[in-house]
């Protein structure tokens, strides 16, 4: 049972993806836009914040799965959240791209080709005002 209820549980978050080029893939066959994280996972508290707050939200799950394609772009800083060489090199790629200040957190509304279409950081807000910003860009 607990099994089950393990692998369940799995079957209701949103996949993210860590590569630009299948992101941009999936949304074109689901006719989605790319949201992009810019995250510090172990050393940016408003990062930690906004996954908590709002990533990681039933309501924010639910609506992405239908609406959005996710793409994170991961910064950790300690060794042993260290990415392997070709990911972080990809992330550095997407920063120079979409991030050229460095902010942490920030997040990147792109259309089904890779165009930035909008962006913000954290904004501490209830999951729905948070898709409500992400929609209006």
């Amino acid at each position: 049972m607990f099994l089950l209820l393990f692998a369940a549980s799995f079957g209701f978050s949103q996949e993210w993806h860590t590569n630009l080029e299948k992101a941009k893939t999936a949304a074109k066959e689901k006719h989605q836009h790319i949201i992009l994280v810019f995250s510090g996972s172990d050393w940016c508290a408003p990062c930690m914040k906004l996954e908590h707050e709002v990533l990681h939200t039933k309501r924010f799950q639910d609506y992405s799965k239908a609406h959005y394609t996710l793409l994170k772009a991961d910064f950790p800083r300690r060794k042993k959240n260290a990415l392997p060489e070709a990911q972080q090199t990809h992330n550095n790629s997407l920063a120079e791209q979409y991030n050229k200040q460095g902010y942490f957190p920030l997040v990147v509304v792109l259309d089904e080709d890779g165009t930035a279409l909008g962006e913000t950081g954290y904004v501490k807000s209830t999951p729905q005002d948070f898709i409500d910003l992400l929609n209006a860009f």
